[in-house]
């Protein structure tokens, strides 16, 4: 053995951050493991490191007995007196040093590997409760290879993988630069602890908030929520705590400053701060800023808004192949349909019209209607009672009776609608009729035909 083991020891610790009992016990299990290679797998053999010494001591178990019936592990009384322990007695357990041998080279091999892997996993536990309380948390390394199109990220202590769906369209980096990310999963893998990376997550650009923002760092102003499009736009909602401070304006800072940080850090990535309340309809007006909205329609069992915007601010309120409106949408977790104003008046007129040709309906009534999302005398006519009887203005009373007109109008209207279309059909069928000549005249059509 070494004779300066224990430096040997402290050293690994210090630099894999092991705890010393287990180097320990791996060096006991290995040089036992070596020892029953060597001096036979039947033998009772024990280890012990010995740190006065700086070396793993072995020993061999022999059990006091009157009649020997294992010569390996047993000793007679005057034997283990004589030789042992002065004062052994039937029954104990006694150890005998064994000498220094030299193992195998078969042994010695097994016995280096098996303090390895003891090594390399005891580390891998290590790091993984180290970033498995991380998930969530901003990181900086250094770029250190390319495995296809992923980027593998040296963070010190080991490598995290950046996937290709987690990188920002058109962001390239080369080896050595450095790089931020958020920690988005940590897994034990088979080969120790994987960390995956993103720069697409929306938590990333809470975290460079965080860091940039004092007030969102000391809990001030808080973050509601955030929605991307990873190197296009972004929107993030804020809320103050305090009336003396403007979430906004803290998040913008000095001249744009913090705003414009982050926005470097994302590539030139455009980020909208909406002002966050608890008020859904308005909080969906502040999040398809910069247009203004005219009117907001709300379908709470839907979760779904219908959002009416001039018709000089449509385009606006989707922003480009409708980035604005979806980004909008993510933020406030309603289902957004954003139209225009003369569009929603057409739609609107039409609505009337189809609901006030229904007996028994006045353009109150059809107002009210129109209002709750019924936009259709068929739409009426599939409703259910309980729906309509819901509606201030209609209640339970009414409600059965418009249903059955609604219902009464589809079915006279599509059968005037069919008798229509047979009268149609017939009167061509009469026309064709009446293009053929008497008998006896030239047809040219015919002719045509039969040439």
């Amino acid at each position: 053995m070494l004779p300066d083991l224990n430096r040997v020891i402290e050293q690994v610790c210090k630099e894999k951050g092991i705890n010393r009992d287990i180097i320990v016990h791996a060096l006991e299990d290995a040089m036992l493991s070596a020892a029953k290679k060597t001096f036979g797998l039947e033998k009772n053999i024990e280890a012990k490191f010995n740190p006065e010494v700086g070396e793993v001591e072995l020993f061999e178990i022999k059990t006091v007995v009157e009649t020997i019936e294992d010569a390996l592990n047993q000793v007679t009384l005057d034997e283990a007196r004589r030789e042992l322990d002065p004062d052994a007695e039937i029954g104990d357990q006694l150890l005998a040093k064994l000498p220094p041998e030299k193992f195998g080279r078969i042994a010695a091999q097994a016995a280096k590997q098996n303090i390895i892997q003891r090594v390399r996993d005891a580390e891998r536990d290590i790091i993984y409760n180290e970033f498995k309380g991380r998930k969530g948390e901003l990181m900086s390394g250094i770029v250190q290879r390319f495995e296809k199109k992923n980027i593998i990220v040296n963070l010190g202590r080991t490598d995290a993988i950046l996937p290709e769906k987690e990188q920002i369209p058109r962001e390239r980096y080369r080896q050595g630069d450095r790089i931020r990310a958020f920690i988005l999963d940590v897994e034990l893998a088979p080969k120790g602890p994987q960390i995956v990376l993103s720069r697409t997550h929306p938590g990333l650009l809470i975290e460079l908030f965080r860091q940039e923002v004092p007030e969102i760092y000391e809990g001030i102003v808080e973050v509601k929520g955030a929605a991307r499009e990873p190197g296009g736009r972004a929107k993030i909602a804020v809320v103050s705590h305090d009336r003396d401070v403007d979430p906004v304006g803290a998040c913008v800072g000095m001249r744009g400053t913090r705003v414009q940080a982050v926005v470097q850090e994302l590539r030139g990535e455009k980020i909208d701060i909406v002002p966050w309340t608890n008020d859904p309809a308005e909080y969906v007006c502040r999040a398809v800023a910069p247009a203004k909205v005219s009117k907001i329609i709300m379908d709470e069992d839907e979760h779904a808004m219908e959002v009416i915007v001039p018709d000089d601010q449509l385009s606006l309120a989707i922003g480009k192949k409708g980035q604005n409106i979806r980004l909008a949408s993510r933020l406030t977790t309603w289902k957004l349909d954003v139209r225009s104003e003369s569009e929603a008046e057409d739609e609107a007129r039409r609505a009337r019209a189809s609901l006030t040709a229904v007996p028994g309906i006045s353009d109150l009534t059809a107002e009210l209607l129109i209002q709750d999302g019924v936009k259709s005398a068929e739409q009426l006519a599939e409703s259910e009672v309980e729906a309509i009887a819901e509606i201030d203005g209609v209640g339970p009373e009414r409600a059965p009776a418009i249903i059955a007109a609604a219902r009464e109008h589809i079915v006279q209207r599509r059968a005037e609608e069919a008798a229509a279309a047979v009268a149609g059909r017939a009167e061509n069928a009469a026309e064709g009729e009446g293009n053929v000549p008497p008998p006896g005249e030239p047809n040219p059509a015919a002719d045509e035909e039969r040439g």
